[in-house]
């Protein structure tokens, strides 16, 4: 059978595809939503392919796939196998994880808003890791040259440096005074970093817009690049310090065929997973059941405390993204009604949740 035929049998469900060479070595994975539309595309004829997929068409002499329930699935086992197998065309076609943190020292005589690879327990400030260097050096750069602390010189001198001449630095190389100034400005870069103060954001988009108004466009863009990269890093800082609050979180997600789907999760692990078919089922009974296995997961759970690690950040971030962005639905349970005293509490927002999800199920409740 050829592959454009064996491409005509897949299904049109969520999965993950492993693409072999000759010699049987899997040399690229990916992810679908439609496996069937998403496989079909690379042997489709196109001129708009890029180059680095003509290349791996290539080297394709046969696939294998693997069906999942949800795309939230085929995205977990795509990271998961890619970082098993390190297949040759996944290092190829998707930019290398070079892990980066922003450092921010506040204390001694020398403060310091820079990128760096190493984590350390030394008193600063850090943040990520973030997976993309180049987006980290463009964030650092356009806020450095927002509050005009790109010197190109920090040591003290009686001299300015070249940036002061070009506006870009406050004289933070050659007047004292400045040097308060500059740690009331990383404080404020602490603080947008954390979420919590994003009026740098505002202004920003302010000089955007009035670039543009005056026609000129390309320190618009300049402005507009800046502020992609500022977001993405506080996104990513959003999706740690959702992921280190380790919570207990249960998720409802309606598959097909009065099919619901239960996974269970804390922090960046998916602790179990659950089919349940609801045709005809008392919606009490489906309240137990799932109870039941939130009580034992949770409080068999091992993970009291959890730092999101350059291993882990690709797993947090297709948690955090499918809570953020989906339609599934799920609910956050404390760890004090895991107790006996409280456990009620996860009855009454399991009941509210199916009840919400009734209308797409033949969910009965008990005649009284």
């Amino acid at each position: 059978m050829s592959l454009k035929e064996k491409v005509k049998n897949l299904p049109e469900t969520p999965g993950v595809y492993l693409m072999e060479d000759s010699h049987g070595r899997i040399i690229y994975v990916g992810k679908a939503k439609n496996l069937k539309n998403r496989v079909r595309s690379y042997f489709q004829n196109s001129k708009a392919q890029p180059q680095k997929i003509k290349k791996l068409k290539v080297n394709i002499a046969d696939f294998k796939y693997i069906l999942t329930d949800t795309e939230f699935e085929a995205f977990m086992l795509e990271c998961q196998m890619i970082r098993e197998l390190k297949p040759i065309f996944n290092k190829k076609m998707k930019n290398p994880h070079s892990y980066s943190y922003v450092m921010i020292q506040m204390d001694g005589s020398n403060q310091k808003f820079e990128i760096t690879t190493n984590l350390k327990k030394d008193g600063n400030f850090y943040f990520g890791p973030f997976t993309s260097k180049h987006t980290v050096e463009k964030a650092i750069q356009g806020i450095k040259e927002f509050f005009k602390i790109s010197c190109s010189n920090l040591t003290y001198r009686d001299t300015p440096c070249l940036n002061y001449s070009l506006g870009l630095c406050i004289g933070l190389c050659f007047r004292a005074p400045t040097v308060e100034e500059y740690k009331n400005i990383l404080k404020k870069i602490i603080d947008l970093l954390n979420g919590t103060d994003m009026v740098i954001l505002e202004e920003m988009k302010e000089k955007m817009v009035d670039a543009s108004l005056n026609f000129d466009f390309e320190t618009a863009a300049k402005y507009r690049d800046n502020l992609d990269a500022i977001r993405s890093l506080i996104y990513k800082e959003k999706v740690i310090e959702f992921t280190e609050a380790n919570k207990n979180i249960a998720i409802l997600e309606s598959l097909h065929d009065n099919i619901l789907k239960l996974f269970l999760i804390k922090g960046n692990k998916v602790l179990f997973r659950e089919k349940y078919n609801v045709e005809d089922l008392i919606l009490e009974k489906l309240v137990k059941t799932i109870k039941t296995n939130v009580l034992t997961s949770f409080k068999a759970d091992s993970y009291t405390n959890i730092e999101v690690s350059r291993d882990d950040i690709d797993e947090a971030q297709i948690i955090y993204s499918y809570l953020k962005g989906s339609t599934c639905n799920y609910i956050v349970i404390p760890d004090n009604w895991l107790g006996i005293d409280n456990d009620t509490k996860i009855d009454a927002a399991l009941t509210v949740t199916l009840g919400d999800m009734a209308d797409r199920f033949l969910l009965k409740t008990k005649q009284k």
